[in-house]
């Protein structure tokens, strides 16, 4: 079973927001994303600096298995990326709610937020994905 923090909030397509004490936004992917796809091995973040849009790809990871794109839960823009997790992707399947962040945004509209699934919504969409 995945690994479900109650800090963060989750998008449909299994990446995790959480906001930090200064306004910005850490993202990363799920416990159950990197689970289903398998010892990662390399990650291509979005540049610091860059504006990412909700729901639109931001990155991507590979795994051993195959590579999927990474979609931001937010809009905004990028201010720091995970330069441990881009040295060391298998960090990824290690610690994905931790220290295996992807990168921090700062948010263009914090209403975004809001429209995300809250720890115990995105483990019934887990359970009804499954099915």
């Amino acid at each position: 079973m995945s690994t479900i923090p109650q800090n963060a909030k989750y998008s449909t397509t299994h990446e995790w927001v959480r906001l930090e004490n200064d306004g910005t936004v850490t993202i990363g992917i799920t416990d159950h994303a990197q689970h289903a796809l398998g010892d990662m091995v390399f990650i291509d973040p979005p540049k610091v600096g860059s504006q990412i849009t909700a729901k639109k790809e931001c990155g991507v990871v590979e795994s051993v298995k195959s590579a999927s794109d990474v979609y931001s839960p937010i809009s905004g823009e990028v201010v720091a990326i995970n330069e441990a997790v881009v040295n060391t992707p298998a960090l990824l399947n290690q610690d994905p709610h931790g220290e295996a962040w992807i990168c921090r945004v700062k948010p263009s509209n914090n209403a975004e937020m809001d429209a995300l699934m809250d720890a115990a919504a995105y483990e019934k969409f887990l359970e009804t994905e499954s099915h």
